[in-house]
């Protein structure tokens, strides 16, 4: 298994969804998939929290939940402001939620019912990305230290050979 199927299927996963039913669907398409972290909740006041605890790779988010629907979970993530690039993927049943959950910071959504083979693949693509996006991070966090280290250093500047004719 190459290094980064290894990656995609170890990343951190939250399902958030107040139907039993479809929780349990996902939990299992992702344990037969083989993701190894995935975890859930029905009650959507607590996905922040739980955000903030564990900092998920992906949140697959439902929209239609009672109590706080998607788009206040949405944007109650976004003030926390924990990632740059929040990775949800909305779970939704009505057409006209797509576009505005797109607009609202969704990076994908799901169709529900679900078809388990297009459900399988944008989760895959979009840790893919999300992935991506975590070593391009760090590769900038690097960057940037080694910018530092070497202006906190003087640089020794050789000094131009001169021929002597």
């Amino acid at each position: 298994m190459m290094n980064a199927e290894f990656d995609i299927l170890n990343a951190s996963i939250l399902i958030v969804d107040d139907q039993a039913a479809n929780v349990l669907l996902l939990e299992q398409l992702l344990a037969g998939t083989g993701y190894t972290k995935v975890r859930s909740t029905m009650d959507p006041l607590e996905v922040v929290a739980l955000h903030a605890q564990h900092r998920y790779d992906l949140i697959l988010l439902d929209l239609k939940m009672p109590g706080m629907d998607g788009f206040q979970v949405m944007e109650a993530l976004k003030q926390n402001q924990l990632d740059q690039y929040l990775c949800v993927i909305v779970l939704t049943a009505e057409p006209g939620h797509k576009l505005r959950a797109l607009q609202a910071g969704a990076k994908d959504f799901i169709s529900k019912p679900f078809d388990l083979v297009e459900v399988k693949t944008r989760i895959h693509n979009i840790l893919e990305v999300r992935l991506l996006y975590k070593k391009l991070e760090n590769y900038s966090k690097l960057l940037e230290l080694a910018m530092q280290q070497s202006s906190a250093e003087p640089a020794e500047v050789p000094m131009p050979k001169v021929s002597r004719a």
